[in-house]
């Protein structure tokens, strides 16, 4: 039997629309939540529009234009490049603080539609060394939420202990695996499906998928 109601946090990114698949498998009603940040490419809230309306889901854009004040990275900076972290440095691409208020405010969106369930695509297992991808931070928002706002929110997080391989296992088993390798933006310049093959981003989608079509080639035989 499905739960009650649940808000996807979508960019339109392989990992939260994944995500997205699995909230429409576990909840009965699924709206998502984006957010413009200031981030280089438009196409991310373009591209999570499309995927929104394709898959029949609610669509809903918060304005977040504060953090591009805030902060200078790679993802809302033109001029600064997109580079890994070196010598336990963060990525360029880091936005300081960027989940804590995505789901600060995906919360209080949530509770304007009557959900308690929110979902997001975070991961501890092949992420960026971001510290707000952590499952300590996911829980200890969760609770700081709910003391908050006197509420009873649930954040699930589908993909936290799950490598970019067993991520698109998840994505075959909803029977997406074509739509989230044709139709999701995750490269960072922009490039929508397999994107430049060049960035960090592509590169650790492209592992997690190579390495998947193997095992599903293998499992086959």
């Amino acid at each position: 039997m499905k739960d009650e109601k649940a808000v996807v946090v979508f960019s339109g990114g392989q990992d939260s629309t994944t995500c997205l698949f699995w909230a429409l498998h576990h909840f009965k009603e699924v709206a998502t939540v984006t957010f413009n940040y200031g981030q280089r490419h438009s196409q991310e809230i373009e591209c999570a529009k499309e995927i929104a309306s394709e898959l029949g889901v609610s669509f809903h854009v918060l304005d977040m234009g504060l953090i591009n004040q805030l902060s200078a990275n790679a993802l809302t900076r033109d001029e600064i490049e997109v580079k890994e972290g070196e010598d336990g440095e963060l990525p360029s691409t880091f936005v300081p603080g960027r989940n804590h208020l995505f789901l600060s405010f995906a919360a209080i969106y949530a509770k304007a539609q009557g959900a308690r369930h929110l979902i997001t695509g975070v991961c501890e297992t092949d992420f960026s060394g971001y510290p707000d991808c952590r499952d300590i931070f996911i829980k200890s928002l969760n609770v700081t939420l709910n003391l908050a706002m006197d509420e009873q929110f649930v954040i699930h997080t589908p993909l936290m202990w799950l490598n970019k391989e067993e991520t698109w296992e998840m994505a075959d088993e909803f029977n997406a695996l074509a739509f989230i390798r044709e139709k999701t933006l995750t490269c960072y310049h922009g490039i929508r499906g397999e994107g430049c093959g060049e960035c960090p981003s592509c590169k650790l989608r492209q592992r997690g998928l190579d390495a998947y079509l193997v095992k599903k080639a293998g499992d086959k035989n």
